[in-house]
């Protein structure tokens, strides 16, 4: 079989979800690791050195390139395969298997997909956008200037209407995750036993620490807790 071939096919573009898939769940531990500095309750000099060390960094810059090409391949090839899944069940089963055949989640994972992209855009407008194209206020450690990015967190989640889809988000990551984590390492051939049992229970962990990482954020400024 052809290259080209290989990934027009319905197991090239399981494949090609399964490692654009890995790529964003790197990527998530970067993030949620950086955005976790605005816990340490010190004004935001943490958390902003972070975020201007990523924003500085000419490697980083680099990836963050990988990361939106990853990000759109990840989405035009989920929604070209549930697309085709749809065309293939409109005649149903005779007798529904619920979640006797797979988890809701499973079977949800275009909803979930299409809520996260809304999401991601609305994310990418509030923080990512400003942070890239305005200048931002500024402050100053240690003699270095650097976009003041914690007290923007602070404004954005002071609305509750925010916060709520931001947790709602967080809730749609969570299923998201706990299907595909497995799920990319089914396709790129992790053999049936241990090692699947290993990788299912390690990517409910992650799914449910990250997903509540992300959610406290929002919640811990609207409530107070980090100033």
């Amino acid at each position: 079989m052809k290259w080209s071939a290989f990934f027009t096919s319905s197991i090239g573009k399981k494949f090609i979800m399964s490692l654009t898939g890995i790529f964003l769940i790197s990527f998530l531990v970067v993030h949620v690791g950086v955005n976790a500095c605005i816990w340490a309750n010190d004004g935001g000099q943490m958390f902003n050195l972070a975020a201007h060390f990523m924003a500085a960094t000419v490697v980083i810059r680099i990836v963050e390139v990988g990361l939106f090409v990853g990000l759109l391949l990840h989405i035009i090839q989920g929604l070209v395969l549930e697309f085709q899944n749809r065309s293939r069940r409109k005649n149903g089963y005779a007798v529904p298997m619920g979640n006797k055949g797979s988890k809701w989640y499973s079977r949800s994972m275009g909803l979930l997909g299409t809520l996260l992209l809304f999401f991601l855009i609305v994310h990418l407008s509030q923080f990512w956008g400003p942070s890239r194209f305005t200048d931002l206020p500024t402050t100053v450690y240690n003699g270095k200037e650097v976009a003041d990015q914690y007290n923007e967190i602070i404004r954005v989640f002071q609305n509750p209407i925010v916060v709520g889809f931001y947790i709602l988000a967080c809730l749609s990551l969570l299923y998201h995750l706990l299907h595909g984590f497995q799920s990319a390492f089914r396709t790129l051939g992790v053999p049936n036993g241990k090692y699947i049992t290993l990788i299912k229970n390690v990517g409910i962990g992650f799914s449910v620490i990250v997903s509540l990482a992300f959610a406290m954020m929002p919640v811990s400024v609207y409530l107070g807790w980090i100033s």
